[in-house]
This record gives C-alpha cells, structure tokens and sequence, in this order.
C-alpha cells in the first residue's frame, strides 16, 4: 500500500478512481455480444479446472510451468455462456455448482466459441429473475471504480476496503457554505461517496468537479498570498531611461517584433516598481526572448546596478554570452561568464577567484551563468535583476537563493528587514526583480493555475525574414530518400542536427550505472541511480545512432556526437584526459566545421545555430508534440529554408496521426493545447510527481473551473485576508502547501 502513497485511512479515502467500468446494466445472456463488455447474473451449472503443460523447447532444461484454465458454464433464464479463467484455480472452489453468481467482463470469442474472458464475480442470493437490482455489489454491479494499482494491491481489493468506510463517514467541509450553495456543489460526504461509488455518470462528474474545485481554489490563494508576499519585499526601483532604451533598440542589428516591444514594456515598467518584479516571459522557439531580457538587463547596467542570466546548461551559458556581448556595443557595460568550467570578462579568460573578486565590488555589471553562480563564496552585491531561462529546470530552493540576493537561507529577521528597509542593494537586505524565460509555451489553464503568483508576458511572433519550416514524417520506407535529401543539404554548404531518443534500458545495463551513480554529489541512492541510469541511456543511444552515420550512412562527412557524459572545458584546449569537451564540439559545429551533429535532447532548449537547416528526429513518436517543436526551433534561424524530419521507428498509423499535428500547425501554444490534451498536464509539465492531488491536475484543462476558484480565491481573501473565520480552510491550505511544489 505504501508503494500507492497509502499510509492512513485518509490516505486510503483519497485514493480516488481513474476511471469506472460502466455494468449498470445486467443483461440476459442471450442477448451478449462479442467485445461487449457486460454484467450477467445466473447459477453455476458447471465448474472445471485444467492444468496444462506446454512442450519443452529443445536446448530448455528444467521444469516447465503450467497454467490451470478454469471453465464454468453460467445460465439464467434466457439460455448460458462459457466462463474462463486464467490461473486461479481458486475460483472452482469458491464458485461450487449450483452457486448463484454475478459477472462484469468482456465477451470474446475461440476455436470452442463465445466465453466471458476472466469476469470479476461475486455471489448473489439465488433468483430467477436477472433483473432484479442488487444494491449490495460492489465489483459487479453499476459504476465499478478502477483506482491506480500496484502489485498486490488490485482494484478489487481497494473496493473492499472503501466501501464499508463509506457506510458511517464523517468529514469536516472546509469550503464554505456560502460557495458550495453558490455552485450547488454537494458536501464534501456526498462527493466522496459518490466519487467512489456513483450511482451516475452525471453523479460522478459532479463529484470530481467539487473536489478538484477545492484543490483549485487552495492553488489560487496559495498564488495570491504569493504575490502578496512578494509587494511587501523591497527591491531596487531602476527608472525607465525612454532615451536610453530608444538608442540601444535603434542600435540593435534586426527590428524588434510588436510582441517583443510590448514584453519589454512591461517588464521596464515593473522595473520601476519598489516592489521586486515577479515576470514570466513566455516565447515561442526563435521567437526572440532573450534580446528583450538584454533590453532589461542594459538599462540596470546603465543605472549601476547588477543582472545574471541563469541558464541550465553550459552550451546555453555560452551562447547566450556570445549573443549579449556582440549585440552590447558599449564599452562602458562589462559581461561576465562563470560555468564550472569558464569564467571570463567580454573576451578576457581569467581566474575565477579574480571573477569573483570583480563580480563582488561590482565591477561586472551583466552575467551569464550556470549553477556554478550559486556557489557560497559568489557574492553580488549589487544584483537588482534575476532572469532565469527556462525556470522549470532549477529547483526551488536554487531559484530562492538568487531572487533573495545571495546564497545564505532567508531567515524571518532578513525578510522582516526586506519589508522594511528604505535604502538600496548596499547595505541593506532586498529582493532582486525576477524575471522567469520559457520557450515552452504553456496552455493558459496551466499558466492561469501554477504560475497564478506571476505575470505572464507573451512573445509569438517569429522575426522577420524567416520562412516556415517543412516538417515530414519519415516512414521507414522513406528513410533512404531522406539521408540522399540530407546529404544534397550538406553538399550546399548547410548542417544537420540529429536527435536521438533514450533507449530501454535492461538490469545488466542498470547494473552498470553503479559507478557512475556514486560520483554525482549530494543525491539520495535512489537520485543517483536514477540519474546514472539516464546517463546511460541517452550516451548509448548517442553512440549508437553516431556510429551508424558515420561509419554506414555517412562515411564521407564529417559527423560528430554531443552528450552529457562528454567532459566540460578546462581552461584552453582539450579537456582533461585528451577527451574534446562539450564546448568544443559545439563550437567546431557553430564554425561549419562538423555537417552533421548527433546529440542528446541537450540541443533542445537555446542552441542557436544560424547554418543549420535541418533538424532529423530519431523515433519521433517517443518525444510529446511541446519537444518536437523545441527540437524543431532549433533550426530555421536565418534566411535559408529549413527542415524537420520526423523519424518513425513505429509503423503505427495511429502515431503518423498525433504527428501530421505538428506537420501541419508552427504555433508552439497551439500545439502546447493539442499536447497536454494528449498526454494530460502531468507528463506535458513533467509535474506528476509535484504533489498536485490528481484530480486537480485532470482539471487543468477545464477553463470554466479555474475561473471559479480563482474568483473564489479572490473574494474569501478579499473578506478575510488572514482566513481566520475559516480555520477548517486554512488548516488545508497549510496541508497543501507542504505537499505541492513545482521543480
């Protein structure tokens, strides 16, 4: 039970249904059809069971393992049906001639004719008359529940124990009254009752919708005490420079799109703000997020103050100081670079004890970093802006650190001093403005409920001067005219990006990851096998797909492979041990002089690579709709015409469907609907593990509910921003805020 997170009997009444299997109706036998799933009720008129062997296969030695086939035949009124179980041997003595049964399952059909294949059953008193109801079935009869399960743990068995606690519940409602009326949603009694045992379809929605309206609505005052909480800290207002901002947009080398201008308005004026900034800035791939940011980021430098841009990878930490440093044209504006591996000034390598002794009196002014900037002895003394690109990639407490301005815990006195203090970054203890990046768009529901506590900017447009990309899908038979296609791109002097998805992994395999595991720092076992393991699997698959392109496919052409287990820079050169490093290898593909680059899913987020045009996708139907697309955005960054060939490892017509999405449709926020549509918001934000009770998640995509927790939320805090007249609601909310998070 602890497997399914059940440890109490609250546990275990919140353990709701995934589905229900619909037998509200108990038909005559003769009326069964094939693939019909159904309820009958007669008696047992015969019951067998077989064991049966199968035949040794030569070179097989021990002794082979039989499997007993139980056959009964079951009759009512109306005529009889063959029954057959599968190794439960059991059942004959259970289900004696003559006992009077109730069945749920699915009717097929075999070589002796119609059977019911492996029914639930339960025993009912004797009658002849099949449709007479029998309220006291809880497996067979009605809307049957089906819950998540584990080994051990059936739905059956989870049905027994639910339902006789169901008989004399109690529960404290901590939704008001007042709300329930106004929605006529029923009690909280009532909506467990029935979620778990409905005696509706219409009953059983109602039933979700109030309990998933109370998770909702605990999301919403979460968000808005959120926000409170941050209006009450103090940052750095940076005045609005309309001269200075005009001058470094004319100066930039392209023209801003409208979406862009609008974004950096908004955010320039919640930089004026004393209040910190709480901003997320949502953008399509190559949609142009990051020179908004550096818009931002140049007018705090201009006011003498401190701005990090936090990235997830040293590719992108690369990138991204390559980008700012050449569209910076001021020499009056210093740039930094810190990775675990580089730390440099504009085009200067220095030691990083020198970095960190300039970026702490202040003398750099924009920097570019990985986690290595959240080291103790990096000190930014004079930080007014925070902008994290793609922010689901940092953990909560990383992201903490940095908005709170240095890397020591907040304690209650420095936030009771942050509310308080009326000086500046000098001296005193202050919130930076945070600014958040994704080029994930996100459907509104979900931005509407986990990110409730931020401001959301919206970038769509593409720059100028770009063409669509043509997107195909590749079928195993199309393979060969696709390599011919890339490489005639690469006779043209263009480049190819390859993805390769995570293979399976076996136990010998998994086994193998010990080593590994043991070297990342500071991870329960289970972190550091897991990790180890996704290592493992995405470096063999680069391998794999490396070797076959270079030594089969593409002999001719130079082809290289990217992954994580590829060592980081040291200092100049090569890395240690002779190995080339990931930064090598991207900058030798940045320079033209690799045609094809075969690579992990790290190409995914910011690689920005104008002379590539074609992005290849390994067993495209393993990756969801949102990542194609990121994959996708990865080429189509200049002029040239680019591509996006979809691979199919699967013949599955089914698959081709979900991808003639993305074929058809380059706008990311309408293909972030279609994808959580399909996958569900859990797996589409990789949020399944946060704590988000189940039904609030389903409920993600339904925008009427959200709208009434969100208004509901407003008024309750708007009433009683302390939520002292509701104690049963505030103890929730204090429940709540312990179990959810959002990586």
């Amino acid at each position: 039970m602890s497997r399914l997170g059940i440890k109490t009997l609250k546990d275990l009444l919140w353990h709701l249904p995934t589905r229900y299997e619909n037998y509200s109706e108990t038909i005559p036998i003769s009326d069964i059809a094939l693939d019909q799933k159904v309820n009958v009720q007669g008696e047992v008129v015969k019951i067998t069971t077989k064991k049966l062997f199968p035949r040794l296969r030569q070179g097989f030695g021990g002794q082979a393992r039989g499997m007993f086939i139980t056959n009964a035949i079951v009759r009512d009124m109306s005529g009889a049906v063959k029954v057959v179980w599968f190794n439960q041997p059991f059942i004959e003595n259970q289900l004696a001639e003559g006992t009077f049964v109730s069945l749920a399952g699915k009717v097929k059909t075999g070589k002796n004719g119609t059977y019911l294949s492996s029914p639930t059953y339960e025993k009912v008193r004797p009658t002849t008359d099949y449709r007479l109801p029998t309220t006291s079935l809880k497996h067979t009869k009605g809307l049957i529940p089906v819950y998540p399960e584990t080994e051990g743990v059936t739905s059956k068995y989870l049905r027994f124990l639910i339902k006789p606690m169901l008989l004399n519940i109690r529960l404290n409602d901590p939704t008001p009254e007042t709300i329930l009326k106004k929605y006529n949603f029923p009690s909280l009694i009532d909506a467990v009752k029935n979620i778990h045992f409905p005696h509706s379809e219409d009953s059983a929605k109602i039933a979700k919708e109030r309990l998933a309206f109370d998770d909702l609505m605990l999301f919403q005052i979460k968000a808005l005490l959120e926000r409170r909480k941050m209006n009450q800290l103090r940052s750095v207002p940076i005045p609005f420079n309309k001269e200075l901002v005009k001058n470094f947009i004319t100066g930039l080398p392209f023209e801003l799109t409208k979406d862009q201008k609008v974004a950096a308005w908004e955010i320039l004026k919640d930089l004026q703000k004393k209040y910190p900034m709480n901003r997320l800035m949502e953008g399509d791939v190559g949609s142009g997020k990051t020179v908004v940011a550096l818009t931002a980021a140049y007018q705090t430098a201009k006011a003498e103050y401190q701005t990090v841009f936090m990235v997830p990878t040293e590719v992108l930490a690369n990138q991204h100081f390559k980008t700012i440093t050449s569209l910076v044209n001021d020499s009056s504006v210093k740039i930094g670079l810190l990775t675990a591996s580089t730390s440099k000034i504009n085009n200067e390598n220095i030691s990083k004890k020198i970095f960190k002794e300039r970026l702490s009196s202040g003398e750099i002014d924009i920097i570019i970093g990985t986690h290595a900037i959240l080291q103790k002895d990096v000190s930014l003394n004079r930080l007014a802006l925070l902008v994290i690109d793609e922010q689901h990639r940092f953990g909560i407490n990383q992201r903490a650190a940095l908005v709170r301005g240095n890397n020591a815990d907040l304690t209650q006195k420095d936030a009771e001093a942050a509310r308080t203090s009326a000086s500046g970054p000098h001296g005193s203890a202050y919130v930076p403005h945070l600014l958040s990046m994704t080029a994930t768009p996100i459907p509104r529901t979900l931005a509407l409920t986990i990110y409730g506590d931020l401001d959301i900017s919206i970038i769509r447009e593409k720059p100028k001067n770009r063409q669509k990309i043509i997107t195909k899908i590749i079928g195993q038979n199309r393979r060969r005219s696709a390599y011919q296609f890339i490489r005639e791109e690469v006779k043209k002097g263009k480049q190819v990006f390859v993805v390769c998805p995570r293979i399976e992994a076996t136990q010998n395999n998994i086994e193998q990851t010990q080593n590994v595991a043991e070297k990342i720092p500071r991870s329960s076992a289970y972190v550091r096998r897991q990790s180890a393991l996704a290592l493992w699997q995405d470096v063999k698959a680069v391998e794999e797909e490396y070797k076959k392109l270079s030594q089969e496919v593409f002999p001719d052409l130079k082809v290289a492979m990217l992954h994580g287990k590829m060592p980081v820079r040291k200092g100049r050169g090569l890395a240690s041990g002779g190995k080339i490093s990931k930064e090598e290898i991207m900058e030798r593909f940045r320079n033209g002089e690799t045609d094809i680059l075969v690579s992990t899913s790290v190409i995914e987020v910011g690689v920005d690579i104008p002379n590539a045009t074609i992005m290849a996708v390994e067993s495209a139907e393993r990756f969801g709709l949102a990542q194609l697309h990121q994959f996708r955005g990865r080429v189509g960054r200049s002029e040239h015409q680019s591509y996006c060939l979809l691979f199919l490892s699967s013949g599955d017509k089914s698959v081709s469907q979900r991808l003639k999405a993305l074929v058809a449709c380059d706008d990311g926020f309408e293909l972030a609907e279609k994808d959580m549509a399909i996958r569900g918001p859990g797996e589409f934000m990789g949020i399944k593990q946060s704590g988000m009770p189940d039904l609030a998640m389903a409920s993600l995509a339904n925008v009427e509910l959200i709208k009434k927790a969100r208004l509901e939320a407003r008024l309750l805090l708007k009433e009683d921003p302390s939520l002292k007249k509701y104690p049963l609601l505030l103890g929730r909310l204090n429940d709540f805020q312990r179990f959810t998070h959002f990586e």
